[in-house]
């Protein structure tokens, strides 16, 4: 059976990776509601827990090898205090120095997409301050871990 949700008729199916998100009491604003600027926290630790899956090992802080060269969200409902929220990541493309991420985060219970987010990464020397190729050790965790084929 596909699960899709009706909102933007994306199919939830092809997400891999969730992982529940613990929502603060500091992070609802005066309406009520979970700022909007919290939501990228809750994609940021998404992106952690399936950077750490894929590799199969807990994320290193020592060295940063990627970062964020592009993010885009949209909003599409707010997020009250007591829901049951859950980050989805799926990786949907790979360049050479780059990879996008698609997130999506939604209530658990009733399903429903509160926002969608699509991450371009791009691999970071940070020696150099430069882009890197991708190294092919991530390229072929990414692949394994989402089923896509070895290129």
């Amino acid at each position: 059976m596909e699960e899709k949700n009706n909102q933007q008729n994306i199919d939830i199916t092809k997400f891999r990776h969730r992982a529940d998100i613990q929502l603060r009491f500091n992070d609802v604003d005066v309406l009520g509601h979970v700022n909007n600027t919290v939501y990228f926290s809750f994609y940021d630790t998404g992106k952690a827990l399936y950077f750490s899956a894929i590799h199969g090992k807990r994320m290193s802080w020592e060295k940063v090898d990627r970062i964020i060269a592009n993010i885009n969200c949209a909003f599409m409902a707010p997020i009250i205090y007591g829901e049951e929220i859950e980050v989805l990541t799926r990786c949907t493309a790979m360049g050479n120095k780059s990879f996008t991420l698609e997130q999506l985060l939604r209530e658990k219970n009733t399903g429903e997409i509160k926002s969608h987010a699509t991450t371009v990464m791009v691999s970071y020397d940070p020696d150099t301050h430069r882009s890197q190729p991708l190294p092919e050790t991530t390229r072929r965790e990414i692949a394994i871990y989402e089923g896509l084929p070895l290129l």
